[in-house]
This record gives C-alpha cells, sequence and structure tokens, in this order.
C-alpha cells in the first residue's frame, strides 16, 4: 500500500455511532428473532417446583445460611450431589431470595439464551452466517433446550459454561496459542456445578487443536494449543478436587463416576435419545458429509466428525449406566456441538451459499425447505418438552400442609419431601421432614428396623405427626403404608385426597394427621 493510499484510508471519515449500531443491529436480527423465539417456547412451560429444583435450591439456602451465619447444614449434600453444593445451589438460593422460583428459572433462561447466542457466533466463524442462522434456532428451539432453559438446576449454567469454552477455542484460533488457556477457567468451572459436563471437556480440547488447521493454519499451532488447554484445564481440576475435600470427591464418585447402574433396555434408551436430539444429530451428519464433499482437507472433516459425535456421548455414557434417567437433560449437551454440523448440513440442502461464503444473509431469501424444516422442528419440540415439564401440580398439596408445619418436634413423612420442604422451609427444621426411601427405627424393645418393618412400628407408636403418599417413586411401598395407616385401631386418619394435574392424568396427594 502506497503513502497515497494510507492517507486516503485515514482521510476517510468514520461512519457515525448511530449507523454502525443499526447495521450491528441488522446482521443480528435472525439472531434476535431466535431467542425471542426461544423465550416465547420455554415460556409456555409452567409448573409448581420440580423435585430437584426444589432439593437444590433448599440446599443452597442451608449452605448461604452456614457461610454466612454459620448455621448448621443440617445434611452432607456434597456426597450425594452431582455437583459441587456451593456453586449452583448457592447462586440460586440467593437468586430464589430476591425473586423466588420464577427469578431462579429466569437465571436458567438466561444462560440457555447465552449458549444459543455463543454458538450462532462459533458456527458463523468456522461455517458462516447460513449455518449459524440454521444451527442456532435448531439448537434454541430443540425439546433439551426448551426444558433446561425453565429448569432451576444447574444444568443450564453448565452448557452456557461449555459454549463460552467452545466459542474461545475458536475465537482465538488466529491469535496468540497461548490465549486458549482462557477456556479452561469454564471448563473446569462447568465440570465443578454439574460433574457430567466434564464428559465433554475433552471436545472442546481437540477442538482446539482442529480448529486452527480446519482454517487453514498450522497443524503445530493446533497441536500447541491443545497441550496448552489440555495440561491448563487439568491442573485446575486436580487443583479444584484437592481443594474440594473428601466429601466433594466422595460425591463425584457415587453420582457420576461409579453410579449404580441400572437394567433399562439400550433399545430404549436409543428410542428416547433419537426422539430428543435426532433430527440435529441426523442434520449434523449431512453437514460433516457437505465437507467431506467439499475436499478442502482432513482438519474440517475432522472437526466436523467430532462435534458430530459428541452428540452421541450422553447416550453412550446413559447406555452403560443402563437407566435413562437424566437423559432429556444430557442429551441437550450433545446437541450444543453438533448444532453447528446440522446447520450446515440444512444450509447446504437448501441450497443456502456454501460454508464460509462472504454473501450477507440478508441480501436474499432463505429457501423455504430451511425455514419449513426449522419451523416443523421447533414445533415438534414445544410439544416434546411438555411432557418432561408434566410432574404434579403441589400447589394444594403445599396450600393443605402450610397451617400443619409448624417448627419443633414434629415430624413430617412425605414420599418426596423436597417439594414441600422447600415452600415451606421457614415453617419447619430440616431434621423434621423424612421421605420413603430409606427409614430406620428402633422399636420398644431396642430392635432396630429397617424400611417396611420400621414405617409400621413407626405408625404404631405415632412417631410422625403428617403422613403424605401419592404413589410416586415408591408406589409398591405405598400400598403397604396405606394399609397400616388405614388399619383398625391406626392412631392415623386420612386428612385429604388431593388431586394433582400432571402430564399423565391426575396425581392425588393422600394426607394423613396423627390423632
Amino acid at each position: 500500500m502506497t503513502a497515497i493510499d494510507l492517507l486516503s484510508v485515514y482521510a476517510e471519515p468514520r461512519r457515525p455511532v448511530a449507523v454502525r449500531l443499526r447495521a450491528a443491529l441488522a446482521d443480528r436480527l435472525p439472531l434476535i428473532a431466535i431467542l425471542l423465539v426461544q423465550c416465547a417456547l420455554a415460556y409456555r412451560l409452567a409448573n409448581t417446583a420440580f423435585e430437584d429444583e426444589a432439593l437444590y435450591i433448599y440446599a443452597g439456602h442451608r449452605e448461604l445460611g452456614h457461610l454466612l451465619h454459620g448455621v448448621p447444614v443440617g445434611d452432607t449434600y456434597a456426597s450425594y450431589f452431582s455437583g459441587i453444593p456451593v456453586l449452583y445451589p448457592v447462586a440460586a438460593a440467593v437468586i430464589d431470595s430476591a425473586l423466588g422460583l420464577g427469578g431462579v428459572r429466569a437465571f436458567s433462561l438466561l444462560a440457555m439464551l447465552g449458549a444459543t447466542a455463543l454458538l450462532w457466533t462459533t458456527t458463523r466463524r468456522l461455517y458462516g452466517k447460513p449455518a449459524a442462522v440454521i444451527g442456532a434456532a435448531l439448537f434454541a428451539t430443540c425439546a433439551p433446550t426448551l426444558f433446561l432453559s425453565r429448569l432451576a438446576t444447574y444444568d443450564a449454567p453448565s452448557v452456557f459454561l461449555l459454549a463460552l469454552a467452545l466459542w474461545w477455542t475458536v475465537r482465538t484460533a488466529h491469535r496468540s496459542p497461548f490465549l486458549v488457556l482462557l477456556a479452561a477457567p469454564p471448563l473446569v468451572l462447568a465440570a465443578g456445578v454439574k460433574y457430567a459436563s466434564a464428559l465433554y471437556l475433552p471436545t472442546v480440547v481437540l477442538a482446539a487443536v482442529l480448529t486452527v488447521p480446519a482454517l487453514g493454519l498450522s497443524w503445530w499451532r493446533g497441536v500447541l494449543r491443545g497441550v496448552l488447554l489440555g495440561a491448563g484445564t487439568a491442573a485446575l481440576l486436580f487443583a479444584g478436587l484437592d481443594a474440594a475435600g473428601a466429601g466433594v470427591r466422595a460425591g463425584l464418585s457415587q453420582t457420576t463416576v461409579n453410579r449404580t447402574t441400572g437394567a433399562e433396555p439400550l433399545s430404549n434408551i436409543l428410542r428416547l435419545s433419537l426422539i430428543w436430539g435426532g433430527w440435529v444429530a441426523a442434520l449434523a451428519v449431512v453437514g460433516v458429509g457437505v465437507l467431506i464433499v467439499r475436499r478442502r482437507g482432513w482438519a474440517p472433516v475432522l472437526l466436523g466428525a467430532l462435534l458430530t459425535g459428541t452428540a452421541a456421548l450422553a447416550t453412550a455414557y446413559q447406555a452403560h449406566l443402563g437407566t435413562s434417567v437424566s437423559l432429556h437433560k444430557h442429551v441437550g449437551f450433545g446437541l450444543l456441538f453438533a448444532a453447528p454440523l446440522a446447520g450446515a448440513g440444512l444450509a447446504a440442502l437448501s441450497g443456502l451459499p456454501p460454508l464460509r461464503d462472504s454473501v450477507p444473509m440478508l441480501r436474499r431469501a432463505v429457501p423455504g425447505v430451511a425455514v419449513g424444516t426449522c419451523a416443523v422442528l421447533a414445533y415438534y419440540a414445544g410439544n416434546a418438552a411438555g411432557p418432561m415439564y408434566g410432574w404434579p401440580d403441589s400447589s394444594g398439596l403445599v396450600a393443605e400442609l402450610r397451617p400443619l408445619v409448624h417448627p419443633g418436634q414434629d415430624r413430617y413423612l412425605v414420599e418426596e419431601d423436597e417439594v414441600p420442604r422447600y415452600y415451606l422451609r421457614t415453617q419447619a427444621d430440616p431434621s423434621q421432614w423424612l421421605n420413603t426411601y430409606y427409614f430406620q427405627y428402633g422399636d420398644s424393645t431396642g430392635k432396630q428396623l429397617v424400611n417396611l418393618p420400621a414405617y409400621q412400628a413407626a405408625f404404631a407408636d405415632g412417631y410422625f405427626d403428617l403422613v403424605v403418599l401419592d404413589d410416586g417413586p415408591t408406589a409398591a411401598l405405598d400400598k403397604q403404608l396405606t394399609q397400616a395407616l388405614n388399619a383398625p385401631g391406626s392412631r392415623y386418619h386420612q386428612l385429604a385426597h388431593i388431586p394433582a394435574a400432571s402430564g399423565h392424568g391426575t396425581q392425588y396427594y393422600t394426607v394423613w394427621q396423627r390423632g
């Protein structure tokens, strides 16, 4: 460039700030529309607190009270939580104190909106704007994303942190390799917030390697980035585990590493995975096929295959455990990585500009096949997310128990005690609540009884002030407990039979009171 050219560049007046802002806004109109649709579909889901939501927020209040005032926690949450109790639960408790359950759920929505926005910019850098529009739309409106957007658990912030780390590895591909180390803290924090997130750390580390040659730079530069990110992440993980203490390490082992396996058929796990994420995964495979056809080196193909294959990790992990519990949430983690390729695949099928094409999206209409496919999948996902949110409405139960629950020595046996315990947390202490998962009781002779015999002996002694059963997780035991409560000479009388709407029809809470 000559001196005259340089002078002409510097002499060129800069566009006014308002003009630049309008241009930036116009460029991001599709993303804004996608985020609005995500909000609208997510807010169609409404219900009282889910068992997990109530447990984590309640635990956060107990942990927060201990941190601020030295109040005993009352439980060893670290031993069975699948995330560090002083991270998400405490943050959720702070929000709950100010804004209630709706505020904590709004926090999850903001996290998932952030993940969608980060996915947009990541996909745009890798595969161009058409792929970014479609990939973000597919991710934002898939059933797991909508569910996590309205669930007050640690899944949503974990997804956001993984999206942040992936975005940074792609964002810094052309810059100093050492900048990739800044992706290590969000990766480790994601694993701390939810241990299962560690399943996706290798994907981000390998993406740090493959992104560089995929964008036309040196393989050695990519390898250096991968080594730096892998070493930094490992160092932070080991330091965090050492600082967290034995309780957290025991919880990590019990809930994630050495979790008890089940016997659910593989066919059912695969079927559910296809229902909740199959379309995105299939389109991602198409995206990998497009990369192969383009024949611009193996690095882009390997990167695409890595991101697409990550969608199968949750299914493989749950198949190993032999259970579909939490599968509807975990599938969403993998879709975060597969969605960019799904966007590229559908863009190719729709006749949109090739990957990394410079034609601005707003200068041409999106072909109907892309719009139609995204609309159909969004409609499907909106309906598929509904049953996920269909646990029993507990408002009637809580209203019935509110005047009956008092602090002191009273004891309340509730099949799923997490929900009323959360709503009535200012009216009773943690030790007053018991559930039907496990119970040990000493009878009049001093003999220690467990489970059914223990409950029967406790009923005979009038040990519980209130008993609530709902034929839920311990339905078989409930029938035996009901017989004992209704037996001649029982010290309990049925106080209420409360209907509760759920996604599987009407469920009933039956309440017995002593006396």
